[in-house]
């Protein structure tokens, strides 16, 4: 029987995309606005909101509303379980 995890196959899934892989290293040590983040690519910021809902729903961002603006920043530590689990496909070279 196959035994899932949830969490790591939404993270998983959400990585899965290189323009979120993308917007994961842009916001790694800077808070953007969901405006900034828009124009390094070449699609709507509503198409930007949908990558940011994904990489939201798999817990990798945090989104704070101010004012009219909407900042992301990626979660410190988000990426723990997904460290763990591939740490057990490690192979000893020694």
């Amino acid at each position: 029987m196959v035994e899932y995890n949830f969490t790591i196959d939404t993270i998983f899934m959400a990585l899965s995309d290189g323009t979120r892989r993308d917007i994961l290293e842009r916001t790694l040590n800077n808070t953007l606005t969901v405006n900034q983040i828009a124009l390094e690519y070449d699609m709507s910021i509503a198409a930007v909101s949908k990558h940011l809902k994904v990489l939201g729903e798999a817990g990798l961002i945090n989104r704070r509303k101010q004012g009219r603006y909407v900042y992301v920043s990626t979660v410190p530590g988000a990426f723990g379980e997904i460290v763990d689990y591939l740490k057990q496909f490690e192979v000893d070279q020694g």
